[in-house]
């Protein structure tokens, strides 16, 4: 579980970052959260957009994404998902 500061910290390193996956009107399915999973393993932290065309509730889809890939929910701005995972192989960022 993230503290305030941590979180804090995490939004400011993710504000330059690109969506690196999209959730279009497909919703999310087993094969986003794998490709989610690997992608955040190398990253940490990565940012997913969900277009328009989706009508879901995005709260859902962050907290989905989220536990299919094991992550923590950094933030959710919109249509904006930041997920953070600390890597076991990939170590770049240090939480204060």
């Amino acid at each position: 579980m993230l503290s305030g500061k941590q979180k804090r910290y995490l939004r400011s390193l993710a504000h330059g970052l690109q969506p690196v996956f999209q959730v279009g009107k497909g919703g999310t399915n087993e094969q986003i959260i794998r490709h989610i999973s690997e992608a955040i393993e190398k990253r940490e932290l990565i940012k997913i957009s969900i277009l328009n065309n989706n009508m879901d509730n995005p709260q859902e889809i962050a907290e989905e994404l989220a536990a299919g890939a094991n992550a923590e929910l950094v933030q959710l701005i919109g249509k904006t998902i930041i997920l953070y995972k600390e890597s076991r192989d990939h170590k770049q960022i240090e939480l204060p």
